[in-house]
């Protein structure tokens, strides 16, 4: 997740400069789900991975990453689940649409149009998040991570 830029003040005619130690490799990935139960408070499940740009280590998510996130919510919430997915393609792989079939007495799944971030709720915490970290000058993926 690259920060997004943001504001900052300082005294006029002084310029804020940040020093930042460190390579700059690596990346920290979320993936999230807006759960909703009638008559009890919404949650946010989710996971964060983070990627330190070794050789055999995954980027980001796999659709397995996303069965499992699904799996938990369902462990989590305790019933069956209404699943209203973005046009995210490893939604839309052939492994995810297998475990969507064999899921079918608990799992259902809506696909939301092709660009409709207004739509989706988790688009709003990410932009929260990123907006929080902005200003942040981390040394390390750890220090990116614990905010997070």
């Amino acid at each position: 997740m690259t920060p997004p830029r943001a504001r900052t003040w300082g005294r006029i005619g002084q310029t804020p400069v940040v020093r930042v130690r460190g390579r700059g490799s690596g990346r920290v990935s979320m993936a999230g789900m807006a759960c909703y139960k009638r008559s009890e408070r919404s949650r946010l499940i989710y996971t964060i991975r983070e990627c330190r740009g070794r050789k055999d280590e995954p980027k980001g998510f796999s659709w397995r990453d996303f069965r499992d996130l699904t799996v938990r919510a369902r462990s989590k919430l305790g019933g069956p689940i209404v699943l209203v997915w973005d046009n995210v393609r490893l939604h839309l792989t052939a492994g995810m649409r297998e475990f969507i079939a064999a899921s079918a007495d608990w799992l259902t799944v809506f696909q939301l149009p092709t660009y409709t971030p207004d739509l989706n709720p988790t688009e709003g915490v990410w932009s929260l998040v990123k907006r929080d970290i902005g200003n942040l000058a981390a040394a390390d993926l750890g220090q990116i991570t614990r905010p997070v």
